[in-house]
């Protein structure tokens, strides 16, 4: 198994393929639509809630660690960001019924799974 290297500037990492332009999350070396060399590219956070769920159980560990105060449900969905690629991350909300569909949302990275939370007004442009 091999590495892709990450870009040094930080953000969500993803590929971009030079010879065709598809863009990718998670970051990978081989284009899936060419089959051509693909070069680390830092993604833009914002982007709209594509779909959405409540997990309402706690998942398999390992991976995933019980928090010390016990599950808590959580919001998942898959973000679609303006380079077209779609990305999975935990929506950062206090009321699930405020989640919509085509809600904008600004995605940011870390360890583990990316997290989306609204994006405030004058974020859209960043």
């Amino acid at each position: 198994m091999t590495t892709v290297p990450r870009s040094p500037a930080a953000g969500l990492q993803g590929s971009r393929c030079p010879s065709c332009s598809v863009v990718v999350h998670p970051a990978d070396e081989v284009c899936p639509r060419c089959g051509g060399p693909a070069e680390p590219a830092v993604l833009q956070g914002a982007g709209t809630l594509w779909t959405w769920t409540v997990q309402r159980y706690a998942p398999k560990s390992p991976p995933y660690q019980v928090p010390p105060g016990g599950f808590e449900p959580f919001a998942v969905g898959y973000v679609e960001l303006a380079e077209g690629v779609r990305v999975a991350a935990v929506i950062e909300v206090d009321d699930f019924d405020r989640i919509r569909i085509g809600m904008p949302l600004t995605l940011t990275a870390g360890d583990g799974v990316p997290r989306a939370r609204p994006t405030r007004t004058g974020e859209e442009e960043s």
